[in-house]
């Protein structure tokens, strides 16, 4: 089964482009890039949050019940 030579592609890459057309190619091409590109940035924005920060949880509709025994204010 040996690797295809250049001819083999060139024939591949023109039937691809007469099935879809290249119109097609350039949209899926323009997607694809656009996909890539949200990715990388996606990525380069957990790269620059601080990794000493606190991550906030924020849970919505969680009931915890106590009692305060004490309550003191402190001013500092």
């Amino acid at each position: 089964m040996g690797s295809f030579s250049i001819w083999h592609w060139l024939i591949v890459l023109l039937v691809v482009a007469m099935i879809f057309g290249t119109k097609k190619l350039r949209n899926i091409g323009s997607d694809l890039g656009g996909a890539v590109k949200g990715f990388k940035e996606g990525m380069k924005s957990e790269e620059d949050t601080p990794k000493d920060a606190p991550k906030q949880v924020q849970q919505v509709g969680q009931t915890i019940e106590g009692e305060v025994k004490n309550k003191t204010h402190t001013n500092a």
